[in-house]
């Protein structure tokens, strides 16, 4: 079974997911770290931005590795470098690339192979898993997934004020819904979900409830013997 949960910036999407395949026992497939460790990589080399073959060249050439919540790049753990605010604003670069993001679709597929997953991005409900047995779409309000997003910048000790944060998101916002593959928008058959208020375990306690009705549906209709 998958469970994709899509959504803009700043919804939770992954701590959501993390928590929710915890549960459930399904594995966790954190789509955005795959996008982050591409750019960091990119970062790394020197190579720019608007070399676009190079940066495709460059992706197809990586190993990347999801392994429960830590992320791998040609065997390296690069978990926490890769949450920088500088691979933060630079991912967009890979984000908006047409044959990286087909690339790297093709590998999630992979990666879900045989598994029970929960999957999380922009993306996942509409092109990665479009056949999904339950679809989420998770979101908030602009100034709460700021919020969350500055706090997250602050505990790691990154100097950068919420007004910045919130600049910084509403563009992302912005060229997410504009991409021309791969943008940011609900599947049809998503269920919505709107977090703010919500503390975390109430999100997941939501999610949890709407995706063990859809395994007992599922099961009910023989779809998971």
């Amino acid at each position: 079974m998958i469970v994709t949960i899509d959504g803009p910036a700043g919804a939770g999407k992954s701590s959501v997911a993390k928590l929710l395949a915890e549960r459930i026992g399904f594995r966790f497939l954190d789509t955005g770290a795959m996008y982050r460790a591409v750019a960091w990589a990119v970062i790394e080399q020197g190579i720019s931005w608007e070399a676009t073959n190079q940066l495709e060249t460059l992706a197809k050439g990586l190993h990347i590795d999801l392994r429960g919540n830590r992320t791998f790049l040609n065997g390296d753990d690069v978990s926490e470098v890769i949450r920088h605010s500088d691979v933060t604003t630079s991912v967009k670069h890979i984000a908006d690339h047409a044959e990286i993001r087909s690339h790297l679709i093709v590998l999630q597929r992979k990666l879900a192979e045989g598994s029970d997953i929960v999957t999380e991005g922009r993306d996942q409900g509409t092109l990665a898993f479009p056949h999904a047995e339950c679809k989420i779409f998770l979101t908030a309000s602009m100034e709460e997934r700021a919020r969350r997003r500055w706090d997250q910048l602050s505990e790691k000790g990154e100097k950068v004020s919420f007004e910045q944060v919130l600049r910084q998101q509403n563009a992302r916002d912005e060229r997410d819904r504009a991409r021309d593959f791969g943008r940011l928008e609900a599947a049809v058959d998503a269920i919505h979900i709107s977090t703010d208020g919500m503390q975390l375990d109430e999100v997941v306690d939501t999610l949890e409830k709407l995706v063990r009705e859809q395994m007992t549906n599922l099961s009910q209709d023989g779809r998971m013997d």
